[in-house]
């Protein structure tokens, strides 16, 4: 049950939930109120556009209490100081050895979560490594994984680099997978989600400015997506990512241990025009 309930004291009976449904399932009933008969509600997109444009917070859905969602308002962060976030953002490579608080990754996970989905699935999944030690065991699990494949002679041959990688780490103690992050963070979703990978991407997306403008440094981790992905894909199963998920991305992220001092340009955007 979509839980669809009107404070008949608060509505002013304006409209704007019902011009502003996506699936146009929302309608006046006799009293003039908004309403969502029974037969329409499997075609709720449970986008809660009704909840978020009501003026007098007299409409509630699936539970959430307006009172508790927080105001738009004159809310919304400086253009300019949003502008430097994104033009500052660096992918960060070196980290200090310590675990972040852990409600700070619970807020960076469930602000994460808020992005958006392909028709509202919500379907992505995050597999996280939330402490160093633990992180530790299985940075060394990843290593003796790829080294074993490296000496046998298994690596294929667009990823022969990895010897390399794997030399740096036994030979000098040199973390070119996971940069010495103390967390690690993977976004996956089923296959038959209708859109997986957009989804995973913009939830990471999400998480990094949410994370960069927190202090917390992250890293796009292309080398530990092949290397789950193609190399060692037995690695899923240590971080609980289910057989029938597609593997998005992978970020590690922590502490910085350094600190970039302005933004840099990558010059101006390619764009193409329609042609008429």
């Amino acid at each position: 049950m979509l839980q669809f309930h009107i404070n008949t004291e608060k509505c002013t009976r304006c409209g704007l939930c019902i011009d502003d449904c996506p699936a146009s399932i929302i309608e006046f009933n006799d009293d003039n109120l908004p309403t969502i008969t029974v037969k329409k509600q499997d075609s709720c997109y449970k986008c809660q556009h009704c909840l978020a444009i009501c003026p007098t917070a007299a409409l509630s859905i699936l539970g959430h209490d307006p009172l508790q969602s927080r105001s738009l308002i004159d809310a919304l962060p400086d253009p300019d100081r949003l502008e430097t976030l994104i033009r500052g953002r660096r992918s960060v490579r070196r980290y200090r050895d310590e675990d972040l608080d852990p409600a700070l990754i619970r807020s960076l996970l469930d602000t994460a979560w808020q992005s958006p989905t392909g028709v509202n699935d919500r379907r992505v999944r995050f597999s996280l490594i939330d402490r160093r030690e633990e992180l530790d065991i299985f940075r060394k699990e990843t290593y003796e994984a790829l080294g074993r494949l490296a000496t046998a002679d298994k690596l294929p041959e667009e990823r022969k680099f990895f010897a390399g990688i794997v030399n740096r780490w036994q030979e000098q103690g040199i973390d070119i997978i996971f940069r010495g992050a103390p967390h690690l963070l993977v976004a996956s979703a089923p296959r038959d989600a209708a859109t997986p990978l957009p989804d995973c991407l913009i939830s990471l997306a999400y998480f990094e400015l949410f994370a960069q403008s927190l202090g917390v440094g992250t890293v796009w981790n292309g080398l530990f997506k092949w290397t789950i992905d193609e190399l060692v894909p037995q690695l899923r199963q240590r971080l609980n990512i289910p057989d029938q998920h597609l593997i998005g991305y992978a970020m590690a992220f922590g502490k910085p241990a350094i600190q970039y001092e302005r933004t840099i340009d990558h010059g101006p955007a390619e764009i193409a025009r329609f042609k008429g």
